[in-house]
């Protein structure tokens, strides 16, 4: 199977790395600097943003279609999975955690959601913790919401249910180690 620019419709959902889901909302062809460009215009409603993306940067940008079902399942698994926590310093740790929000890929972001999850019953976050675990959280319940046909509120309470479900073992083990 050939891999190039995978080709997207008007209405398509896609995921664009740094911005997370969007919907596909018009093909444009205009003249920039004297070239013509075929654009994707896309619609972000939670940012209320519009983004043009040039059929051709498409690739390189790194945008892509929904995540396959495969994929959802593994982010969904990755979230009862034990929390890594790195005993780096905490300036690294974010980055490395804000890349792998920016990089699209469904677990990677399910990764950081889990690994930043503090359950009610647990010792308060930094406000900088809470904010990437908010940013993690959001742009998977907004993939979740687009595969699910369902809204971003309540792809969150599944994501939370199984967080909730999950964590407490794991705390509790370390807590008797």
């Amino acid at each position: 199977m050939a891999t190039k620019a995978e080709a997207f419709d008007v209405g398509d959902y896609v995921v664009y790395p740094k911005h997370g889901v969007g919907r596909v909302i018009e093909l444009q062809k205009q003249e920039i600097a004297g070239m013509q460009l075929e654009l994707y215009v896309l619609r972000f409603e939670k940012e209320r943003m519009t983004l043009r993306v040039p059929l051709n940067k498409v690739e390189s940008i790194g945008m892509r279609k929904l995540s396959s079902d495969k994929t959802l399942r593994e982010a969904l698994d990755t979230l009862k999975g034990k929390p890594k926590v790195k005993r780096t310093m905490w300036s690294r740790r974010a980055q490395e955690y804000e890349a792998k929000i920016n990089s699209g890929d469904l677990v990677s972001i399910a990764e950081v959601t889990r690994d930043l999850f503090r359950a009610d019953d647990q010792p308060e976050q930094s406000y900088s913790e809470r904010q990437i675990f908010e940013a993690a959280s959001s742009r998977l319940a907004r993939e979740l919401a687009a595969m699910e046909k369902t809204d971003e509120p309540a792809a969150l309470r599944k994501i939370l249910a199984i967080l909730n479900e999950h964590a407490p073992k794991y705390y509790e083990s370390a807590e008797t180690a």
